[in-house]
């Protein structure tokens, strides 16, 4: 399954395409949204973009892991972890996808 990555440069790409930008105008259009994204993420913010999902922080509980190879006990300490919930619609259209 090698597909492609989709980049910053592709994004701005077809925003320049599309909207009929500059270059470095769609590029810059493209880091501040996303520098917003990330800035709003750093803060505990939850981001939701209608028919694509919701990026949300967790901060998830300190606890007793394993190391599978040894057995030994190890503490993991408390952490903010990123999730993504995708929305219905993007659910239904990358299932789509595949069928193809």
């Amino acid at each position: 399954m090698a597909g492609k990555t989709l980049t910053r440069m592709d994004l701005s790409e077809a925003v320049h395409g599309e909207v009929g930008l500059s270059r470095n105008e769609s590029a810059q259009l493209v880091e501040s949204v996303l520098m917003h994204v990330s800035d709003a993420l750093a803060n505990g913010e939850t981001v939701k973009i209608s028919s694509f999902g919701t990026f949300s922080v967790r901060e998830k509980a300190a606890r007793i892991g394993r190391n599978p190879k040894t057995g030994e006990e190890v503490p993991i300490h408390p952490r903010r972890v990123l999730t993504f919930r995708p929305s219905h619609l993007m659910k239904d259209r990358v299932a789509g996808g595949n069928k193809r």
